[in-house]
């Protein structure tokens, strides 16, 4: 079984986000690069499937150069080789059609990601790449067993759970809970040094189509300073809740 997995690199969630004088884009000055948590949960899923099954592990990202050490992370933790695609991506389409493009290519088993990236949140990505595959999809997976040629998928839904089955090839996308959060793996040094010698292919992109364009990037504005009221000043307390924060 051939399974591929696409990962992300995303700022780490402690870093301080900043966007550059004229608001057009991210500031990537002093950022730490980290792969996104919900794809690393999809990661550990298929180095699980690849000890029970001998499965073959590829993992994609479509991004430039700089992505290379969250790459190489990856194969630390145990993928047998590694694809990028040499683009930034702009948006969700093209992401995704560079992603069906290696896909169709390599002739993979299973597609594995994280439902969304945790730096844009869009979570369109697998669905559009399983939709330009034509392949069977399963979103915000949190369990998932392979037997054969189908897959039997878990999925949260509003008030419970929803196991469905689909044939392979497909496309899973999954989220916390996919694993257990005790067994995502840290890489060891053994892991490290020898991911430094496994394949890392550099491919140019397909297309340079692109969807949708950001025009221009604001910050949260900063929280307004806590005002302290006693417990015995009720009146001040609703004065406030009614003239200044306005929720009643």
């Amino acid at each position: 079984m051939k399974i591929l997995v696409c990962i992300s690199s995303v700022p780490d969630t402690t870093s301080k986000i900043n966007f550059t004088a004229d608001k057009s884009a991210f500031d990537k000055n002093g950022i730490q690069w980290v792969i996104n948590p919900l794809d690393e949960f999809a990661l550990t899923k298929a180095i699980k499937l690849q000890e029970s099954q001998g499965a073959t592990v590829t993992v994609i990202n479509v991004g430039d150069a700089v992505t290379e050490p969250v790459i190489r992370k990856a194969l630390a933790i145990g993928a047998n080789d590694a694809v990028r695609v040499n683009l930034d991506p702009k948006d969700s389409y093209s992401t995704a059609k560079e992603i069906a493009a290696v896909a169709q290519n390599g002739g993979y088993d299973l597609i594995l990601c994280g439902k969304e990236s945790l730096d844009y949140n869009g979570g369109s990505v697998p669905g559009m790449v399983a939709q330009l595959l034509n392949q069977p999809f399963v979103n915000a997976s949190v369990g998932l067993d392979v037997n054969g040629s189908e897959a039997t998928a878990v999925r949260e839904i509003e008030g419970g759970k929803e196991t469905i089955s689909v044939k392979l090839p497909a496309v899973i996308a999954g989220q916390k809970g996919l694993v257990d959060e005790k067994d995502l793996i840290i890489p060891n040094m053994r892991g490290i040094m020898s991911a430094r010698t496994k394949p890392l292919q550099v491919v140019e992109p397909v297309s340079s189509e692109v969807k949708v364009q950001g025009v221009s990037y604001d910050s949260v504005p900063p929280r307004a300073a806590v005002k302290m009221v006693s417990p015995d000043n009720l009146d001040e307390l609703v004065r406030l809740l009614h003239e200044e924060a306005k929720v009643i």
